[in-house]
């Protein structure tokens, strides 16, 4: 099964000329923030095995991307010697997470030119990590509503027996809040840690992506990147994703990507506030519905004439053949501004929501 990890999506596009002392303490805080998120071991020393499984997991699907059998050489053997002086053959394998922590934490090779591709390799394994937690999130937030009916059931049948202190409506609820806000905490460390090391990386729903502009991460992906967590903005994430991929690997019409996700966006508003009639040719009608007096004027018009103008002039511009005049581009500084506008208009409309 194909991966997506964060050394091959940035191959092309060189972050690092270096491997110093930052790489170094970088690397070693993320494989200890992995440590954080699934421990190994429990507190009595033994190992847990549905962690244990994920590290495992972990381990082969980076394995399998960077085409080696094993990060690191996991079996090890060796002779000691017994009481009366003969030598007894000792044989074993390393744990997962041991080997994992070995291939993040080693030094580059002597005489390597260029350490580039080395320290996104590592930094795969934290993406990883973070987005199979993310996903045990996603899976438990989803559960939720069946885990409070459940608990809701258990308190009425105590009610009527013994009663004991606390309702377990709400501890679940305590129990979720905790989860998610203890992941929370790690996505920040996480970033926090790329900050200090003056590494120019965001994580956000899954992915390691470059961030450039410190005030735009601040003041319009981050809030963004929490609002299309909801699976049911999955497809507007999926595509801003890989509009800020294409861009930062330079390959061709990230812009168009951008616009797709806005015109997704659209769409489920549309959809979610039941205005959609089923005959919409474009994204000019569904932005008709959104600005429609009589659903209530969602937007205005002149915001829908904005929203119109995007499209003629970004998507439409790029997405038809030219013909025989010449093939339209954006410059990087318009690539810019076609997803950063794309990504504060989703951030509005979910907003009103």
């Amino acid at each position: 099964m194909l991966t997506d990890i964060f050394a091959y999506r940035y191959l092309k596009y060189p972050i690092w000329s270096v491997y110093s002392e930052s790489e170094r303490r970088l690397l070693n805080q993320t494989i200890a923030l992995a440590k954080d998120i699934f421990p190994y071991y429990s507190t009595d020393g033994k190992e847990i095995e549905a962690n244990k499984a994920k590290w495992k997991l972990l381990h082969d699907r980076l394995a399998r991307e960077l085409g080696v059998d094993e990060l690191t050489r996991r079996y090890y053997s060796y002779t000691q010697k017994g009481p009366m002086g003969q030598d007894w053959p000792v044989s074993g394998f390393f744990g997962w997470d041991y080997a994992c922590e070995q291939f993040v934490q080693a030094l580059p090779p002597a005489g390597l030119a260029n350490p580039d591709n080395f320290i996104k390799e590592r930094l795969s394994f934290i993406e990883l990590a973070m987005r199979l937690r993310e996903e045990e999130i996603a899976q438990a937030n989803a559960r939720l509503p069946q885990t409070l009916m459940d608990a809701k059931l258990r308190d009425s049948t105590l009610s009527r027996g013994l009663r004991l202190p606390g309702s377990a409506v709400d501890s679940a609820k305590a129990w979720n809040a905790t989860l998610n806000a203890t992941f929370q905490s790690q996505v920040d460390e996480l970033n926090e840690r790329f900050r200090r090391a003056s590494a120019p990386l965001t994580y956000h729903n899954g992915f390691v992506q470059v961030s450039l502009d410190q005030t735009i991460e601040q003041q319009v992906a981050k809030p963004f990147w929490q609002l299309v967590a909801d699976p049911i903005w999955r497809n507007v994430d999926i595509d801003i994703k890989e509009a800020l991929d294409r861009r930062d690997s330079n390959d061709k019409d990230p812009a168009i990507f951008a616009a797709k996700a806005l015109e997704s966006a659209i769409k489920i508003v549309s959809d979610a506030k039941s205005w959609t009639r089923g005959n919409e040719n474009g994204a000019a009608a569904y932005i008709d519905n959104l600005m429609s007096k009589s659903n209530g004027g969602f937007i205005a018009v002149w915001e829908g004439e904005m929203l119109k103008d995007y499209f003629r002039k970004v998507r439409n511009s790029l997405g038809h053949g030219p013909g025989s005049e010449p093939m339209p581009a954006l410059s990087l500084a318009q690539t810019d501004w076609a997803i950063e506008t794309a990504m504060s208009w989703v951030r509005t409309l979910v907003r009103r929501m």
